[in-house]
């Protein structure tokens, strides 16, 4: 009687249940993966403002640490090594501000553009977008921090 019991509890998924969820992970793949693969420059400028206010997020974890943001001339490889040019960070946090110890390149391959102070706020964090080169329309379209919501 018991070890019935606990057979019948511990039986696990049946076939027709396994096939039931792939059949529903199927149809989402065929709803999504459409409209992700349909819009690849679309995917990349949301990936690039993702980045911007992940490094944005960093660059104030940095100022709160330090006091002040990167000068421009040490740019956001202060926030993966200690600064050495310009003023010293006072308490630099140990092992940096970026999750995987470097900074991301823009979606496009090319370096963010940082300045500070900036010329809209304390910085300027942007993207050239898929030609690297300043303005554009489209793909080309600068993507800046501060027109970010």
């Amino acid at each position: 009687m018991f070890r019935d019991r606990k057979i019948r509890e511990n039986r696990g998924f049946t076939l027709i249940e396994i096939m039931v969820v792939l059949v529903i992970l199927g149809i989402l793949a065929g709803l999504i993966v459409p409209r992700i693969m349909g819009r690849p420059d679309e995917a990349r400028r949301m990936k690039a403002k993702i980045q911007i206010q992940s490094l944005e997020t960093a660059l104030q974890l940095y100022k709160l640490d330090t006091g002040n943001y990167p000068a421009t001339e040490q740019g956001l490889q202060a926030l993966v090594e200690p600064p050495a040019a310009g003023e010293l960070a006072r308490s630099w946090r140990e092992g940096g501000y970026l999750e995987k110890g470097q900074v991301p390149k823009d979606p496009w391959g090319y370096d963010y553009v940082y300045l500070s102070p900036g010329t809209h706020g304390d910085f300027d964090l942007l993207s050239y977008g898929a030609d690297g080169t300043a303005g554009g329309d489209g793909k080309n379209q600068d993507i800046n921090n501060w027109d970010l919501e």
